[in-house]
């Protein structure tokens, strides 16, 4: 009888189903609607500054954020402003960003990476919990513009 208690045991724990797999949905992070910091943007040769409320530069892994237009000897560039929650956030939207770019090389007196984004030069960086951008410049144009806007954050 013991046998058989343990036969119809062994028989009922392996029936039925096995529990599936509740599929959790990625985490999409939230961020809060951005501010307007048109402030932090140099005011020469500024042609108009917009809070883009989702995907800052066109990138599905970037939040909102303000992109300002600007026009000096004859080029047009932007600069743009993406604020995250902390500074980890902004390394890793900054690494993020990295990965499209084309040619990205690294700038190590930023911290960051100057590379080929859709047809347009681009070059950006973080700094605490904020990621900065200069698109349109070439990397020695992008110099000096980079330092005056860091300077502003």
């Amino acid at each position: 009888m013991t046998i058989l208690c343990g036969l119809l045991c062994c028989l009922f724990t392996g029936c039925g189903s096995e529990p599936k797999a509740v599929e959790k949905a990625a985490a999409i992070p939230t961020f809060p609607k951005p501010t307007d910091e048109s402030r932090r943007f140099p005011k020469a040769s500024l042609k108009s500054a917009v809070i883009v409320d989702n995907h800052a530069m066109g990138h599905s892994f970037l939040p909102g954020g303000n992109v300002a237009t600007y026009s000096r000897a004859g080029k047009e560039y932007r600069l743009f402003l993406v604020k995250l929650p902390d500074p980890t956030q902004a390394g890793i939207a900054l690494l993020d960003y990295k990965n499209v770019l084309k040619d990205a090389r690294f700038v190590a007196s930023f911290g960051g990476y100057f590379g080929n984004d859709n047809g347009m030069p681009v070059f950006v960086f973080s700094k605490n919990e904020w990621l900065l951008g200069i698109a349109g410049l070439d990397m020695k144009d992008a110099d000096p513009v980079a330092r005056e806007f860091a300077g502003r954050i």
